[in-house]
């Protein structure tokens, strides 16, 4: 799948309204969840990997209920790779989509077997080499194994980077690229695994909090819902 193109360069005054405005929101959400770390729960890089492909359409709290029992029965890369995609979409059934991760995830074992001699890749680029994997998930992996500077566009991420005027497109590479321009590269990993329970606490998909949110001062998106809702009041 091809890479979106970028978009229309910003003037200078716009591009520091921007960083500004994301500097205010790391410094705001470090405060509220002084740890920014993942969610799923995993012992080594590749079963990081796996969880971050079975999350995807599920919830990070189903998937750490099912990657115990399935790490257990395959406890190795090389179980991975020999492993029948079958048996294992029972163990991830409830997880959604549990076919085609289950082929996935038994692909990219042998692959990571057969040609990276069984090491995880600390680059994006490499990372998407393996099947299932894609951006969101190469740069889960390099930030959170590597410490490398990562940006993770899940959906909390390019919701509230929109709502807070930091980017302008709902597009996931260019929501990438546009933040790594704005955020200090040893604060983007942190800051999005941040997103994500600033998302869930408060800036929801429908009905944000936006009385308790530290940002609302400023924030394009309290407008906009502030608009939304007195037009509800009005019909």
């Amino acid at each position: 799948m091809p890479l979106a193109k970028p978009g229309k360069a910003l003037t200078k005054k716009e591009t520091e309204r921007r960083r500004a405005a994301a500097l205010r929101a790391v410094e705001a959400l470090k405060a509220r969840y002084p740890e920014g770390i993942c969610s799923l729960q995993y012992r080594e890089p590749l079963q990081l990997l796996i969880a971050t492909r079975l999350s995807a359409q599920c919830t990070d709290a189903r998937v750490n209920l099912v990657t115990p029992a399935l790490f257990a029965r395959y406890p190795t890369l090389d179980a991975f790779a020999d492993a029948d995609p079958e048996e294992v979409g029972e163990y991830i059934r409830s997880c959604g989509l549990y076919k085609t991760k289950a082929r996935d995830i038994v692909a990219m074992a042998a692959m990571l077997r057969d040609e990276y001699g069984g090491v995880v890749p600390d680059s994006v680029e490499e990372l998407i080499r393996l099947p299932g994997v894609g951006r969101k998930t190469a740069n889960l992996v390099c930030g959170d194994i590597y410490g490398k500077p990562a940006v993770v566009t899940d959906t909390h991420c390019i919701r509230i980077a929109n709502r807070l005027g930091l980017v302008d497109t709902k597009d996931p590479y260019k929501v990438e690229m546009q933040l790594r321009d704005l955020l200090p590269p040893e604060e983007s990993n942190d800051f999005c695994h941040r997103l994500v329970l600033f998302g869930r606490d408060v800036c929801s998909a429908r009905s944000p909090r936006c009385g308790e949110c530290p940002l609302a001062d400023g924030c394009p998106g309290r407008e906009t819902e502030t608009e939304k809702q007195e037009g509800k009041r009005r019909s």
